[in-house]
């Protein structure tokens, strides 16, 4: 049966370059058919139609044309715009460390619903926050993102022995993937240790959804090590920096 030369799709830009002397390529996210690189042919002309509806972090829906190497966007309609997050340096940079994970954590052609609603969802979040709801956005991601991918960390038992983890000094191996009770982590090298309010909140986070996490109120200590020790998690785990992480450290510091 053949393969029908045109299809549509729902899609979020992940990524987009200059290519040629007209043309972008993009990288995007769609539910049915994982990431895809498609060619915007002509994206960069100033009465291109398409080149308003492929900013990066646009929801869009797609028409999409198969090629011999590349698929061609041949139609492009925004579906959302997330316009606040565009107007805030802090928003749209989360944003890109959100899109970077996804663009790390997934491989193309790989359908991912839940996944792309995921991020669907954290750019809406985003878009809509106050500036201390940001945090809690990129914290809910990171652990439903590493669910979903198959590296969810554990929270409840521990890696090495299998017993429950109790409310204690316990420490986190980004080796193993999750805790270690107090005697398993003495005979474990490089593990974190992890305060029982830290713990609290991962497991909070972990398996409560969105509309209980919106208000959570955390002091600037505990955000701190939550925030390191998933970062921790996550560099090992894609065995390569973050340059949006970076410069949302930078940011921090200004």
């Amino acid at each position: 049966m053949p393969t029908e030369r045109l299809y549509n799709t729902n899609a979020i830009i992940l990524r987009r370059r200059d290519f040629g002397e007209a043309d972008r390529l993009l990288t995007v996210f769609t539910p049915q058919r994982g990431k895809l690189r498609l060619l915007a042919k002509g994206a960069r002309k100033t009465k291109s139609r398409k080149a308003g509806h492929i900013e990066l972090f646009t929801h869009a829906a797609l028409q999409v044309a198969r090629g011999r190497n590349l698929d061609i966007l041949t139609q492009a309609d925004t579906i959302e715009a997330y316009r606040s997050l565009r107007q805030d340096l802090d928003k749209i940079s989360r944003a890109y460390y959100v899109v970077e994970l996804v663009d790390r954590f997934t491989e193309e052609e790989d359908p991912a619903q839940p996944l792309f609603q995921l991020l669907a969802d954290t750019l809406s979040r985003l878009n809509a926050a106050e500036a201390w709801q940001q945090y809690l956005v990129l914290r809910f991601f990171e652990l439903h993102l590493l669910g979903l991918t198959g590296f969810q960390p554990q929270l409840h038992f521990c890696v090495s022995c299998n017993r429950p983890i109790k409310e204690e000094a316990n420490a986190f191996s980004v080796n193993d993937g999750g805790l270690l009770c107090p005697a398993c982590s003495q005979t474990h090298p490089q593990t974190k240790s992890l305060s029982i309010g830290a713990l609290k909140i991962l497991r909070f986070l972990q398996t409560r959804p969105w509309e209980q996490i919106a208000n959570l109120q955390l002091s600037p200590a505990a955000q701190q090590e939550v925030e390191t020790l998933l970062l921790a998690y996550i560099t090992f785990t894609l065995e390569r920096n973050l340059k949006s992480a970076a410069f949302l450290n930078r940011l921090r510091q200004r």
